[in-house]
């Protein structure tokens, strides 16, 4: 310090000149002490040259500041030899030296001190004697180490004693017996080591801090002064007192998110921080040379200085206290807080065979984006303070580097370098693509990366889509090997204050659309692959399918469950490699395979329909799926059991990887209902043409009686009936292939084809629009779902009602058989003629099966002359009441299909208007097979009626 008058000088010279005995105090390193944190005692020292009795002043006063001079000395013999520690008291003296010169110690001042002071030597006393050690109280602070953690900075030994456990003999005078000259003295020393985590002798941890607890340390100490300071001081000293505890508390959270689990984003902000803290260290430094060199260094000046370091200090400490209040413990959380990051890693344990480690995942940790969130929210905040809002654009910067590095992998490699879950995209890394080989679901492409929707930044919110389909449509090349991983991706933004951050995510899109698309479209002919599918789901040029139904009708009139699937496939590749059909030339033919739903269509939409007013978070397809898979459950019920092959056939389609990306297990299901629904479709219409066969060449419907008009009536009435039920068939199989599946499908494939089917220039070729790879996904199911919905297979009111309008249809057909046999004695001019003889002699034991085309009169072998006395005698007596039974039957079959027409005809109205208005030219269409468009078309009575067939494409 300057050597100039002041009244610290004349006080300083006043004890050299009249205090004898006093020793002062030994200089002590600041920097020594932070590196090693202890305790100091009562000193003693033992002096040979000396036997005066020693007497502690504690009012001891050098150069303005109070002194409490203690040595201690332990001496101990072993082997001859005398080990002497003597531990050091911090002063503020800078250019003194002390050397222990055998049992003397030896103080000198350098010549830059002594110019303008006095100039007689400092003098100590002599030591006590050494028998009067042993009635000092016994102060033997201990160090010991810290178990180690996963933070490699972490300070490893235990914290230092705390003051307040010092003993009576080392406590320091009472401020208030100093004057306020000393008192400000003894405090701005005090600072000094205060701001760096010490106590002080007069500025000591409040009561309710401990050290040792890890949240006390990162909530920061409070202080206390002790009693007796100027109010003026005091007031200034709890100024600076703030900056010490934002000071504890950061290098505190900087070694606790610094351990491993924390997350690369939490150690990049550490870092950030530790080389502020280093600065802040600096600063102290330069203070305390100024109290050493500078006379006019006060604690005014002190504050004044630490100023603008204490703004930055409290806006680290406010975003410290930020993140360390979301790292809650489970005990906090009320609800049992359950990580779905570590859910999904004890199950890939369990998968693996790993152990599990028990309390593993204790805490909930704020890491990854949830820091950059608050970040950057804490920098929205203060963007009105310009130093602020530097601090914390260089936090965010240092901070989101390892976030960078991670997002440029993920987008122009694919793939996902997380070791901590911090990164907004999630890997489920169970789901590989292995499995799609044997099942290709769709998991692969929704489940196995999705988005972890709470830790996404706020600079990537609006782009969070795009970042994953763009890693994931690379992932799926790479899977292809279309993607080099080896190559270094340079000149990527760093940070997310890069002007080109934004356009970064957006050409790494598009590349990785582009890439996947070509891979489709191109390489793995995805239309062609589309075009394939109509020809089997959608009956579309059918010819092969007709050829099949008929060689397997006698295998699918069996019940679902006695049905020889083998059969059925050798004779699916029979047909399909018939040479002259459209299938022969069909490269994905083996693709095709055979299968039993063991689910009635009905019962299996119905479920898939309700399930939505059951529970709303699951989807149509997982109600598909539950309602697929249990087949104990389903095939319980009688209406599962009665299953024929014709209701439960359907077709599995396998697609190779990536195209099971876009023809998924989902899609594919949506198929097969279609294929169902149409198969059922056409094999009613089947039924209904064999009867109008036996209508008009079994010899009780062509006969005409002229016994009775009311046999004629009742001809045309069933005539009229099966008319009207083929016409209702028929015009419900046109209307779903070609006005709802054909004109779809025309526009799915100009999206496919990258055709802009919008753009109605009325000439020239169709504008060619950019489109996405999830783009054309959903335009695939968007696809399919419109021709369900439009087919009146999404709605379960219009679903039930044509399943009761069917299954009158399908019991009249049925019916048709047992009709044709009691018309024959009904009619009173038919009955025991020898054609009707000879009809019933051959299909009396062998009854016509309505579904064969081959149960005619024609190509039988004509019977035997004794075959008419083996007939029952009700086939061969007339008998007058069977004609009012058969009435009676007829009208019901009439009144059933009028009643249920005419409410599904309302309903198509009403929904048309309402909800779908394709179903508008549906009820049009089938109006004609109301009651009156009926009679209109059997007019002329005959048995007209519509012929056979139905669509072939």
């Amino acid at each position: 310090m300057s050597s100039s008058a002041n009244p610290r000088n004349n006080a300083y010279n006043d004890r050299r000149n009249g205090t004898a005995g006093t020793k002062p105090r030994l200089p002590s390193s600041r920097a020594t002490a932070k590196e090693r944190p202890g305790s100091s005692g009562d000193v003693v020292p033992d002096d040979s040259a000396s036997n005066a009795p020693y007497r502690p002043n504690p009012s001891y006063k050098t150069n303005g500041y109070s002194r409490n001079t203690t040595e201690r000395q332990t001496s101990r013999i072993k082997s001859q030899f005398t080990t002497r520690e003597t531990l050091q008291v911090r002063t503020t003296s800078p250019g003194k030296t002390y050397a222990v010169n055998g049992d003397h110690l030896d103080t000198r001042r350098p010549q830059s001190e002594d110019h303008g002071r006095l100039s007689s030597p400092v003098t100590t006393t002599a030591p006590p004697p050494r028998a009067q050690k042993s009635r000092l109280p016994p102060w033997m602070p201990q160090a010991s180490l810290i178990p180690h953690t996963t933070a490699p900075l972490a300070a490893r030994i235990c914290f230092p004693p705390l003051a307040s456990l010092l003993p009576e003999s080392l406590q320091p005078p009472p401020l208030r017996q100093l004057t306020q000259h000393d008192q400000e003295a003894a405090i701005l020393e005090d600072l000094l080591y205060v701001l760096m985590g010490f106590e002080g002798q007069y500025v000591r941890y409040a009561d309710s801090y401990n050290p040792s607890v890890e949240k006390d340390r990162l909530r920061g100490p409070q202080f206390q002064i002790a009693p007796g300071l100027d109010l003026s001081l005091r007031d200034l000293t709890y100024s600076v007192l703030k900056m010490a505890t934002y000071y504890s508390a950061i290098e505190a959270f900087v070694e606790v998110q610094s351990r491993e689990e924390f997350g690369a984003i939490n150690h990049a902000l550490c870092a950030s921080i530790r080389k502020l803290l280093k600065d802040y260290l600096i600063l102290i430094a330069q203070l305390e040379n100024q109290l050493i060199t500078n006379d006019s260094f006060s604690l005014h000046v002190l504050h004044l200085h630490t100023r603008p370091t204490n703004h930055m200090m409290f806006q680290i400490y406010t975003l410290a206290q930020e993140i360390v209040e979301k790292n809650t413990s489970p005990e906090d959380d009320m609800d049992g807080f359950v990580d779905d990051d570590n859910f999904d890693n004890i199950l890939e344990q369990l998968k693996q065979g790993d152990a599990l480690v028990i309390g593993g995942t204790s805490k909930k940790i704020c890491k990854g984006g949830n820091v950059l969130r608050l970040l950057t929210g804490r920098l929205a905040y203060m963007c009105g303070d310009p130093d602020a809002r530097t601090l914390l654009q260089t936090l965010l910067r240092d901070a989101s580097r390892p976030y960078m590095m991670m997002l440029n992998e993920w987008l122009h490699h694919g793939g996902i370098k997380d070791p901590h879950a911090e990164f907004l995209i999630k890997e489920q890394k169970s789901i590989r693509r292995e499995k799609l080989e044997e099942d290709y679901t769709d998991e692969y492409w929704e489940k196995r990366y999705t988005i972890r929707d709470a830790d996404v930044p706020p600079q990537l919110e609006a782009v969070k889509d795009k970042v994953l389909l763009a890693g994931k449509y690379l992932n799926v090349v790479r899977e292809c090997g279309g993607v080099d991983i080896s190559t270094e991706v340079n000149d990527v933004p760093k940070s997310f204050d890069d002007p080109r951050f934004l356009d970064s995510i957006n050409n790494a899109y598009s590349h990785a659309n582009s890439s996947l698309l070509s891979l489709l479209l191109t390489t793995h002919a995805l239309p062609a692959r589309l075009q394939s599918m109509k020809h089997y789901f959608f009956l579309d040029h059918s010819d092969f399918f007709t050829y099949f139904l008929d060689l397997s009708a006698s295998e699918l009139r069996k019940s679902f469950r006695n049905v020889n699937v083998s059969k059925l496939q050798s004779l699916l590749d029979l047909v399909l490699r018939q040479p002259g059909s459209i299938a022969a030339q069909d490269p994905y033919k083996e693709d095709v395979k055979v299968q039993m739903n063991d689910v009635a269509l009905t019962k299996f939409l119905m479920g898939v329909v309700n399930v939505r007013g059951i529970d709303q978070d699951e989807t149509t397809e997982n109600a598909a799926e539950k309602y697929r898979t249990p087949a104990a459950n389903a095939s319980s019920t009688e209406e599962d059991n009665n299953m024929t092959g014709f209701e439960a056939l359907e077709f599995k389609f396998s697609v190779p990887f990536p195209l099971s990306l876009v023809i998924s297990s989902k899609t594919v299901l949506r198929y097969q209902i279609l294929f169902r629904y149409l198969l059922s479709m056409r094999h009613l219409e089947n039924l209904l043409v064999n009867s109008w066969e036996d209508h008009n060449k079994i010899i009780s419907w062509i006969h005409r009686s002229k016994g009775d008009r009311r046999i004629e009536m009742f001809k045309r009435r069933a005539w009229t009936l099966r008319s009207r039920m083929l016409v209702f068939v028929q015009q419900f199989t046109y209307y779903c292939t070609a006005e709802v599946i054909e004109p779809n499908w025309q526009r799915l494939m100009a999206k496919v084809n990258g055709h802009d089917i919008s753009n109605d220039r009325g000439s020239g070729p169709p504008l060619k629009v950019s489109r996405t790879v999830d783009e054309l996904m959903e335009d695939h199911v968007d696809f399919l779902d419109t021709c369900l919905k439009e087919c009146m297979l999404m709605n379960s009111k219009l679903l039930r009602l044509h399943s009761k309008l069917t299954s009158v249809c399908t019991i009249f057909a049925n019916y048709t058989a047992r009709l044709t046999r009691d018309l024959f004695p009904a009619d009173s001019t038919l009955v025991d003629t020898p054609a009707a003889n000879k009809y019933l002699a051959i299909h009396h034991h062998h009854p016509p099966n309505p579904s064969s085309n081959t149960t005619t009169a024609a190509g039988r072998n004509p019977p035997s002359s004794s075959t008419s006395t083996t007939l029952p005698t009700n086939l061969t007596t007339h008998d007058p009441t069977k004609l009012a039974s058969m009435e009676d039957n007829l009208s019901r079959y009439e009144y059933s299909f009028n009643h249920h027409l005419r409410i599904l005809l309302d309903a198509l109205d009403y929904y048309a208007a309402t909800e779908t208005v394709a179903l508008g030219r549906l009820c049009t269409s089938l109006s004609t097979a109301g009651e009156k468009g009926g009679r209109e078309r059997i007019a002329g009575g005959g048995g007209g009626g519509g012929g056979g067939g139905g669509m072939d494409g």
